[in-house]
Parts: C-alpha cells; sequence; structure tokens
C-alpha cells in the first residue's frame, strides 16, 4: 500500500532572532514547539540560518508562503521594530503585483500573527511609562502591511520583560503559544472579505527592470 501522503503544513513560522543561544523567551517556545504534535502541521523557517550573508531566495520564501493559512512572525522586539533580517524579508518578499497591488492576491486572506518579546515591562509601554506608547503603536507599521496584502492582522502574544522571566512565566508563555497553535483556526475572529487597498503606485518605490537588467 502506498504511503498516505503528509498534508501541506498550514501554519508557517518565521524565525528572525540574531542570537538565538543567548534567547530564553524564543528558545522556549521552539522547545516546547518539538515536543508537541502541533509541530506537525508547522513549517518553521529560521531566517539567520537560512540566510546568514543576509542575500534571501525571494522565490523559496514565497514558494513557502502558498500552504500557509497562518503566518507567524517569531522575533524579539528590536529597537520598536524588528531584527534587520525580517525588516529586509519584508522588503523583498512582499512585492509589488504579488503581495499587494495589481495582481498582487497571493497572500490575501490569510492570517498574520506576530509572537514576541520585548525587554521592558508592559507598564513601560502606556502612557505613563518611559516608552510613552502602548505596544500596539509601535506595531502599526506591521498592522498596515497586513493590511495592505490583505490579511488578517490576528492579536499579538507578546512577553514583556523576557530577560527578567523565570520559568514558571516561560513556561506559561510556551502553554499559551501551543495551545493558539494546535486550536488555530478555531480561536480566530471570523474574518470578512480581506480588504483591497487602493495602491497609488506613483506613490509607491517599485524595483523594476528594463531589458537590459538595469534597474530603473
Amino acid at each position: 500500500m502506498a504511503d498516505t501522503p503528509r498534508p501541506a503544513c498550514d501554519i508557517l513560522i518565521l524565525l528572525a532572532h540574531p542570537d538565538l543561544g543567548r534567547s530564553s523567551a524564543t528558545a522556549a517556545l521552539l522547545a516546547a514547539l518539538r515536543e508537541s504534535p502541533v509541530a506537525g502541521r508547522v513549517e518553521l523557517r529560521d531566517l539567520y540560518r537560512l540566510y546568514p550573508d543576509f542575500h534571501i531566495h525571494v522565490a523559496a520564501e514565497q514558494q513557502a508562503l502558498g500552504p500557509a493559512r497562518l503566518v507567524v512572525l517569531l522575533h524579539p522586539i528590536y529597537w520598536y521594530s524588528m531584527p534587520a533580517l525580517q525588516k529586509l524579508w519584508l522588503d523583498e518578499v512582499l512585492r509589488l503585483g504579488w503581495a499587494y497591488g495589481p495582481g498582487g492576491h497571493a497572500l490575501k486572506g490569510k492570517d498574520l500573527w506576530l509572537v514576541a518579546s520585548t525587554g521592558g515591562g508592559a507598564d513601560s509601554y502606556s502612557a505613563e511609562g518611559h516608552n510613552r506608547h502602548p505596544i500596539a503603536d509601535f506595531l502599526l507599521p506591521l498592522q498596515h502591511t497586513a493590511q495592505l496584502c490583505g490579511m488578517h492582522w490576528l492579536p499579538p502574544l507578546i512577553l514583556h520583560g523576557a530577560h527578567r522571566a523565570g520559568p514558571a512565566e516561560l513556561a506559561a508563555q510556551a502553554g499559551h503559544w501551543l495551545g493558539r497553535l494546535a486550536a488555530y483556526p478555531d480561536w480566530c475572529a471570523a474574518p470578512g472579505e480581506a480588504a483591497e487597498p487602493e495602491v497609488a503606485l506613483d506613490e509607491r518605490p517599485a524595483l523594476f527592470t528594463d531589458l537590459s537588467g538595469e534597474a530603473v
């Protein structure tokens, strides 16, 4: 009897940690995932391992996105944003005509979930705290990226004060993470039709090449 084909993974995790060997929070999530049955429906792409030279294989990344219904960005918060390679991934992979704009429907209807850790405590991300804004304000560029691509932005899972978190807190965070992955998509709010924002092409930088291969 022929083997039953393995179903395509419907969860894609994009791991972007520049120093995973010194990680506590991200490493705890990964360790829990490896021991969980939910790993069978997950494709994990470690961007810093795949692209130590920062030369991203765009076609391979776009292909990996194809079967995914849930795209997870897993990384620490760096300077109120994301590690450099994750930002480069967004810049290079989410291309005009593929991820957004005319003909850019490859990601429409997929879910985007940020799972991140911060050094600052939860109270520091408030009007009274030293960051002066809630964490959601710093995530607006990513939220609007999802919207532009017709994706559904899911409530992020953030561990604050990660470097001070003890074993019990890390275990609780890992349990929450695995529970969400295993129960996907049951915990997601029923989405409406994914929006297709108008894209003013003359206001958006895009890389085109002429017939000679020169960038124009």
